[in-house]
């Protein structure tokens, strides 16, 4: 492969006339030791599967075909999905799909999930890893839809924007502390695995971005039990954050609740009225959703 420079990447897409999309969040990383970095992190094997979002120039594509047993990469760009084609022309692990991996914000395209089964089958890969410089456009619905799916992801090592980040790890009672963190979290152990500067992506965007690893947890998701329904509780539940738990859980989005039986669920569990969501942990929300479920649906 071609060392994805700026100065390659520049005189690349002037030859095809393409520019960079920034409703789509494309940015691309001209820092190459972050390439391996990623990579370090995903601990990609031949009984791997790695799943790519946002292909690009296919410079990540190829070395994940290098690595991987397979690779399905999904762009919605015409113009870089005929890019990475042919940046990994005669590679016959890799399937490319020139789709949106998204169906509205809550799901996943059927079609997206339909390849990366057949390819996990075709190949026969083990295990599947999001492995991917995701547009920053998606990043939080593919994350969250992925993690909530039966896909069985054994992890993500993904490039976000730095503030969501800090909201995928963000501590109770903190200011990035709230549905996202709470959910993920109670599904998956995260951590950040490196701080990146704009300097390292073209074009350079305005803010930080960071390298996330996100590895799914069986035993956390058991406890979560309805994950969907967890969920939607935690959406409805932040709808209006700055509300106190009383407040929030009477006023619910989705039909009014007595403020007297919310007052009598909450002494049941023990739990303050007074306080806001943000501050309760992650067992408090769990508890939460199952004493007033019903107000989820």
């Amino acid at each position: 492969m071609t060392r994805q420079t700026l100065t390659y990447l520049r005189n690349l897409f002037e030859r095809r006339g393409i520019k960079p999309k920034n409703k789509l969040g494309q940015n691309f990383l001209i820092d190459l030791n972050l390439l391996d970095v990623l990579l370090r992190a995903a601990e990609l094997t031949r009984v791997d599967m790695a799943v790519e979002v946002g292909s690009g120039t296919g410079s990540l594509t190829a070395r994940l075909a290098d690595a991987a047993g397979a690779v399905l990469s999904v762009e919605l760009d015409s113009a870089f999905y005929e890019m990475t084609r042919e940046a990994v022309a005669g590679r016959p692990n890799v399937v490319l799909l020139h789709a949106d991996v998204l169906h509205g914000k809550n799901f996943l395209n059927a079609k997206v999930l339909e390849t990366l089964d057949q390819t996990k089958r075709r190949f026969g890969c083990e295990r599947v890893k999001l492995t991917a410089n995701l547009p920053y456009a998606v990043a939080t619905p593919v994350i969250s839809n992925l993690l909530l799916s039966e896909v069985g992801v054994e992890r993500m090592v993904v490039t976000v924007q730095w503030e969501i980040a800090e909201r995928l790890t963000a501590a109770v009672g903190t200011k990035d502390y709230g549905a996202l963190a709470v959910l993920v979290q109670s599904l998956a152990d995260v951590e950040i695995v490196r701080r990146l500067p704009p300097s390292v992506f073209w074009p350079r965007p305005k803010v930080d971005s960071a390298i996330v690893c996100i590895r799914p947890d069986a035993a956390k998701r058991a406890t979560v039990g309805d994950v969907q329904r967890f969920r939607v509780f935690l959406r409805d539940l932040y709808t209006h954050r700055r509300k106190n738990l009383r407040s929030a859980l009477a006023g619910w989005p989705s039909g009014r609740r007595d403020k007297g039986d919310v007052d009598c669920k909450l002494a049941e569990l023990g739990l303050d009225g007074t306080v806001r969501a943000e501050d309760l942990d992650l067992a408090q929300h769990l508890q939460l959703c199952a004493a007033f479920s019903e107000l989820a649906e």
